[in-house]
């Protein structure tokens, strides 16, 4: 007979739960269920929040998002949501973990609404940052990257190498210049969301066929995949994967109680992590109390220098590595390999977001490292697993979203599908790589043994729920332009648009354009009570970070600095 493990207690919004639930069934800890987790729209803000749309609108992501395109824009998925389902699973696992040693801890509490400003962390330090980026312009341009071949392929390329780039194009015969002036804004495109690029490289895309892009991607050594027409999830894929490793520790490490509130105060955790995916799950390990050290190259990370800076390393960088301890190593030669093998002798995770194949190539695979360190978590955040064989694309934000069907279902079924520049799978990718971590500590802490943790941009973009059709939009599911901004509206606007129409005079059975028109003519304080009156929820939709970080409201949520950053988001009871 089977004997299924009660549910974990999580009450909250129907997404978070549902998300969290599933994340805590596959950590499968028989205690679960006896730490209480709340989810709520908007934690600590002061702020009528009541449903993903208003979340996305009041936080930033549909400012964020649509930058691309010049006007906020809603995700068609609930992301915000979809995140703060592994904030509470993080917060169960990590209360669990603090239990295990010895601590006290009943309950867990987040919001959707940090989850949001969690998922912005890179958009706001650098929207807070004192020293401007050099370039400006960049991030106030246009531009989505959307290529589509002559036979109607859209396409989603990719490439972190400027001569792979050069060999793309001149095989397909595009200017030089427009070469040229493309490649930064591409690189930029990771941190800025937007991706101008000069129009004559989406014009020699469009010249050719699929098979001739294809052709062209694999002789320069860039990465080319098509965008799923589809928003379907990828079948059977696990967020992440636990293996025991056979060198089982001597103790129990990690074991007795946690000297402060953090949950993982005490336990140690070494990184060699680039971009966003691993140094944010680090960073959220961190923020649960973990010491972090990351190996860093002689001289230091480069991606410190990218502006803008703040007190002189790049606020981006900053935002998710601050706190976080330095060694600096060439893994590349053996003196470097065995400093990492040093650090690891004291640690109780190592996490890296290598290539695949290079732990092995270094020395450094599980196996290697669980010798200097029996009981070790060993933590791979990959960008796609398994899934895509063993030399798969390159595994970066982009491509996935549109290998998943994710660069379908953020987007209404009256646009193509495309990825959103805002980094999605990033940033659950780096979520879910933490869940793993905690998932793999747990259960050291249960028998002694440590554990392998892979997970993958790919299965991180597994866990947003999605319909299997596309969504279709009609005017009021999208914000509303104002005089000076823009509103987004309840559902209860969907359900009784009439009643808006009529607020604004254009009549109750006016066309959606003419509502349009008559809300673009006056300003969002006049409109907040006008419509706040018909019994509609009335959200202004956020189109500066840096407001965000000078709005009391958000003080309990939003740290200030050298640049803003979000705080912890949960609360231990």
């Amino acid at each position: 007979m089977t004997i299924t493990a009660p549910l974990p207690a999580v009450t909250g919004p129907l997404v978070a739960t549902q998300v969290a639930t599933r994340l805590l069934g596959l950590v499968a800890d028989p205690e679960a269920h006896t730490v209480a987790c709340d989810i709520d729209w908007a934690g600590p803000l002061p702020l009528a929040l009541s449903e993903e749309r208003a979340v996305q609108a009041a936080c930033g992501i549909m400012y964020v998002h649509g930058r691309a395109v010049g006007r906020p824009a809603p995700l068609a998925v609930d992301f915000a949501s979809a995140v703060a389902g592994v904030l509470a699973a993080q917060g169960v696992s990590a209360a669990l973990i603090a239990r295990a040693r010895g601590g006290q801890v009943s309950g867990v509490r987040t919001s959707v609404s940090q989850a949001a400003l969690l998922a912005l962390t890179q958009y706001l330090a650098a929207a807070t940052a004192p020293e401007e980026d050099p370039d400006p312009g960049m991030e106030a341009s246009l531009g989505d990257c959307a290529f589509v071949s002559a036979d109607g392929v859209r396409v989603e390329l990719e490439t972190l190498d400027a001569e792979q780039w050069l060999g793309f194009w001149q095989i397909l015969g595009a200017p030089r210049d427009a070469v040229r002036r493309g490649w930064r804004p591409f690189q930029a495109r990771f941190g800025t969301a937007v991706c101008p690029l000069p129009a004559a490289l989406a014009e020699s895309v469009r010249g050719v066929p699929f098979s001739v892009l294809g052709a062209a991607a694999e002789s320069a050594g860039v990465s080319l995949l098509p965008v799923r027409q589809e928003p379907s999830r990828p079948a059977e894929v696990r967020p992440w994967t636990l293996t025991a490793l056979p060198e089982a520790a001597a103790g129990l490490p990690g074991v007795g109680a946690p000297s402060t509130a953090l949950p993982l105060a005490g336990l140690r955790v070494v990184e060699s992590t680039r971009r966003v995916q691993g140094p944010l799950a680090g960073h959220v390990l961190r923020l649960l109390g973990a010491d972090v050290v990351r190996i860093e190259p002689p001289g230091g990370e480069p991606m410190r220098g990218i502006p803008p800076l703040a007190q002189g390393c790049s606020a981006r960088f900053s935002a998710l590595n601050a706190g976080k301890a330095v060694i600096e190593a060439d893994i590349t030669t053996a003196p470097g390999r065995r400093a990492v093998r040093e650090a690891v002798r004291e640690a109780d995770v190592f996490l890296h977001n290598w290539a695949p194949g290079k732990a092995a190539r270094l020395g450094l695979d599980a196996e290697d490292l669980s010798r200097a360190r029996p009981g070790l978590v060993y933590g791979w955040a990959s960008g796609w697993g398994e899934a895509l064989g063993p030399r798969p694309p390159l595994g970066t934000d982009y491509l996935v979203q549109a290998h998943s069907g994710l660069a379908a279902a953020i987007r209404p079924a009256d646009e193509p599908p495309a990825p959103s520049l805002m980094t999605l799978t990033d940033v659950l990718g780096g979520l879910v790589s933490a869940q793993a971590v905690l998932a793999a500590l747990l259960a050291r802490l249960r028998t002694g043994q440590g554990r392998r943790a892979d997970s993958s941009l790919h299965s991180a973009a597994a866990t947003v729920p999605r319909d299997p059709r596309r969504a279709r939009w009609g005017v009021l599911d999208r914000p509303l332009p104002t005089l000076d901004g823009h509103i987004w509206l309840g559902p209860e606007a969907r359900a009784h648009p009439e009643r808006i129409t009529r607020a604004l005079g254009a009549g109750s059975t006016a066309h959606p354009d003419a509502l349009t028109a008559s809300a673009r003519t006056r300003p969002t304080a006049d409109l907040l009570p006008l419509l706040t009156a018909t019994g509609t929820t009335v959200t202004p939709v956020c189109t500066d970070l840096a407001d965000l970080a000078h709005d009391p409201r958000f003080a309990g949520a939003i740290g200030a600095g050298a640049y803003a950053c979000p705080l912890t988001p949960w609360e231990f009871t």
